[in-house]
């Protein structure tokens, strides 16, 4: 019985080695042309690496194109391992995404690591866009035409309305892009400072002298303090002449001061009317007490007359 056992347990393990050894050779077809591709640019990708990605449910040709890529283009200083790569593709990044960016911050001479960079992309942000955008600078417009306003209305001492529209050059601020104010901020902050600027001029016509005065003066307020933006330059593309709001203003402040004064002249109408009427009870209150004493005279003549105090003239 113990022969029959072992022989038993023999060719169990046999069958488990040779199943384990097909799985083997299973995953090393699988993943030689990656290793093999790895091995040729010098990526250093094992194929224990590879064949433990399988279990951990990571996409290893991803992992291996990004790693590929971050070497050809010299970013081995940085310190990227196929570790670091496969923790961040577990935690949800777009690593390839994340490599690209890098890259072209490594062709710009921009000052961007593999840290910060994952950091950006896992908080949602486009950090491939973001370093375009560092790259040549983006042009957004003041204010945002989606919003349904085409201009910025402000109005100058004098009381004249002038509509603005600016066109407002930005970078990407790649040290504040986490946690810094968005586009909408930037939209929101420039558009106050030019309606301030021009409600800051005397008259309007310096401001059709020179728009360059809204653009210096709102570009001295440092307005992308705490974006994730750096202001390059803020353009007038076009100023208007709207409406005499001054003299509205005081046309409708002068028509409010009539009605003030209607209003004050109809109380003391209603006051007048009501103490005409006071003096006309009055009046017919004095005459119904003059009506009780005339009725009393008879009385007063009656009396006198009985008590021997008054006698009749005689003919």
């Amino acid at each position: 019985m113990p022969d029959v056992v072992k022989y038993v347990l023999g060719i169990g393990g046999i069958l488990f080695g040779l199943l384990i050894g097909l799985i083997l050779f299973i995953l090393i077809v699988k993943y030689f042309n990656l290793w093999l591709q790895a091995f040729v640019t010098r990526s250093r990708v094992s194929m224990l690496s590879l064949i433990a990605m399988s279990f951990r449910k990571v996409n290893a040709r991803t992992i291996v194109e990004t790693k590929i890529m971050a070497v050809q283009a010299g970013l081995t200083e940085m310190g990227i391992t196929t570790q670091a790569l496969e923790a961040h593709y577990l935690a949800g990044g777009n690593i390839r995404r994340v490599i690209q960016a890098l890259v072209v911050a490594h062709r710009a001479n921009i000052d961007l690591d593999w840290d910060t960079a994952a950091a950006i992309d896992l908080a949602g942000r486009n950090v491939l866009e973001a370093v375009q955008t560092s790259v040549d600078p983006k042009v957004i417009d003041c204010p945002d035409m989606r919003t349904g306003r085409t201009t910025l209305d402000g109005v100058a001492k004098d009381g004249i309305q002038l509509k603005a529209r600016a066109r407002v050059t930005v970078r990407t601020n790649l040290s504040q892009l986490i946690g810094g104010a968005t586009e909408e901020t930037v939209i929101a902050r420039v558009g106050e400072g030019i309606v301030s600027a021009i409600g800051s001029c005397d008259s309007y016509k310096q401001v059709l002298a020179n728009p360059m005065l809204i653009a210096k003066a709102v570009l001295d307020k440092s307005l992308d303090s705490q974006t994730a933006f750096e202001i390059v330059s803020i353009d007038i593309a076009d100023v208007d002449v709207g409406d005499n709001i001054g003299a509205r203003l005081q046309a409708d402040q002068a028509e409010a001061d009539v009605r003030v004064a209607r209003a004050h002249a109809e109380e003391r109408r209603a006051a007048a009317v009501s103490k005409e009427q006071e003096m006309k009870a009055l009046t017919q209150e004095n005459r119904a007490h003059l009506v009780l004493a005339e009725a009393e005279v008879p009385k007063a003549i009656a009396e006198a007359f009985r008590l021997g105090h008054l006698r009749a003239a005689t003919p």
